[in-house]
């Protein structure tokens, strides 16, 4: 056995030897962690023998390193104390039972925490530390199942979140410095948030979203800290108005449904073949306004109910529209146009003034109509000029259907 007195075991241990054997390194010590009674913290002398742990070190240079302590055996002089005996304890190097030192446990919990199960067992037998995914999970867990020491609370998040989605709502504290959950809260009221600020004075800064309710807990609770809107609640209320302010603009691509009365010199045509008969056409406009109305219907009877003070659920409940529907619904106040493609070089849309106006010009080939509009930057590849003729799908007429 070869002695080195570079490896670096910690407080508690006193070095006897080291071997590398089958790419391995073995390293004994002896423990001389207290002999204390752990249940009844009485001091022993009595010897009842001696205890070896194997415990998983640091590598060295990439070399797995497995640390073999010698511990005493004590017994209990204590009568009445329920254990018998006892082993020295080294609380620096390696909790009871454990079979890896702390700073091992450490790491495979970071590791884990960061990569996952089995790419964090990768990257550990790649630094000389070889653990299973189910080790690196167990440890997280372990971790995660250990009270986290009291702390003061300086900064805190205060949101809501659903033990029963749509139905029941809670409050959830979060200390943003430490980016860990405090506690939750019961409800989602002021009246709970309130006294939960006021028995921790230490808190300075409350982040929050834009609702009342908090809002009024944290001047309850906590007026001497200063009340912040948190960044995703701003973005996403950024998001929303955005949203709501253009679904009530009006679209510069697309002009209001015409109704039947407006449709009637649109649907005039001269000629006849295949679907390009005037009843196709009218057929095709009183579709669009019949789907028109019959969604303004809808639309109505959502904002009647949410005016009559039901939530979200009752209103699917009731009307058996979707739920995303229903959502984007009662954030409006009208219904909003149907969304339609921009204008492209590629569609004959995006030619509908120059079209128009060779039209009421008199030109009526629409082989003649496709080269002047080619020379324009039309790109469509289409040999003929057939590709012309539903150059206006959404207004209800054709090329050759356009207002004399």
């Amino acid at each position: 056995m070869i002695k080195n007195a570079k490896w670096a075991l910690g407080s508690g241990l006193e070095l006897l030897g080291s071997e590398c054997r089958d790419e391995r390194w073995t390293v004994s010590a002896v423990g001389r962690g207290s002999a204390r009674c752990p249940g009844c913290d009485m001091r022993s002398s009595r010897r009842h023998g001696w205890q070896v742990r194997l415990l998983q070190d640091l590598p060295a240079q990439g070399t797995p390193v497995t640390l073999r302590v010698r511990l005493s055996r004590w017994r209990c002089q204590n009568h009445g104390c329920a254990r018998k005996t006892f082993s020295d304890r080294l609380p620096k190097i390696a909790p009871p039972f454990a079979r890896r030192t702390c700073r091992v446990a450490d790491l495979t919990r970071l590791f884990g925490h960061a990569a996952g199960g089995r790419p964090a067992e990768r990257l550990m037998g790649s630094l000389g530390l070889p653990q299973s995914d189910d080790t690196i999970l167990r440890h997280l867990k372990r971790h995660a199942g250990v009270p986290a020491e009291a702390a003061t609370v300086r900064v805190v998040g205060v949101d809501d979140w659903a033990w029963q989605r749509g139905f029941r709502y809670g409050t959830i504290m979060v200390d943003l410095e430490r980016r860990e959950v405090v506690d939750v809260l019961p409800d989602r009221s002021a009246e709970a948030t309130g006294p939960w600020l006021a028995q921790h004075p230490g808190i300075e800064i409350v982040s929050r979203d834009r609702a009342g309710l908090y809002a009024e807990g944290a001047r309850q609770g906590a007026p001497q800290a200063r009340q912040v809107a948190d960044r995703f609640h701003l973005l996403q209320n950024f998001q929303k108005t955005i949203e709501q302010q253009l679904s009530r603009a009006p679209r510069p691509n697309r002009q209001p449904s015409p109704s039947l009365t407006e449709a009637e010199p649109v649907i005039r045509a001269e000629w006849i073949g295949h679907r390009r008969q005037p009843a196709s056409v009218e057929h095709r406009q009183l579709g669009s306004i019949g789907r028109r109305a019959v969604n303004t219907d809808k639309f109505n009877q959502v904002k009647a109910l949410q005016l009559s003070g039901h939530r979200i659920t009752a209103i699917v409940r009731q009307t058996k529209f979707s739920r995303r529907t229903v959502t984007k619904w009662v954030q409006l106040d009208a219904l909003p146009e149907r969304n339609v493609m921009a204008p492209k070089p590629n569609t004959p849309s995006g030619f509908h003034d120059h079209l128009a106006r060779r039209w009421a010009e008199g030109c009526t080939s629409g082989r003649v109509l496709l080269l002047e509009i080619r020379d324009l930057g039309y790109t469509a590849r289409s040999g003929g000029s057939r590709s012309l003729i539903p150059f206006d799908r959404d207004h209800g007429f054709r090329l050759t259907q356009l207002p004399q």
